[in-house]
């Protein structure tokens, strides 16, 4: 028994813990929101921008 927990352990102590895909979707997923929300509170004064710069030209 003492065996077979030792071995139980060294198993799960090496087991390698890198990211899923899971991990890597919900960053980004939330990447995708943060620059929703950017996009919609400054979308309007980038727009703005944008003309007065061609406006320049």
């Amino acid at each position: 028994m003492k065996n077979y927990l030792l071995k139980l352990y060294v198993t799960l102590t090496e087991y390698p813990r890198g990211q899923t895909m899971t991990e890597y979707a919900l960053i980004l997923a939330t990447i995708a929101v943060a620059a929703y929300v950017a996009y919609q509170g400054l979308g309007t004064k980038i727009s703005d921008l944008a003309n007065t710069v061609a406006g320049d030209l």
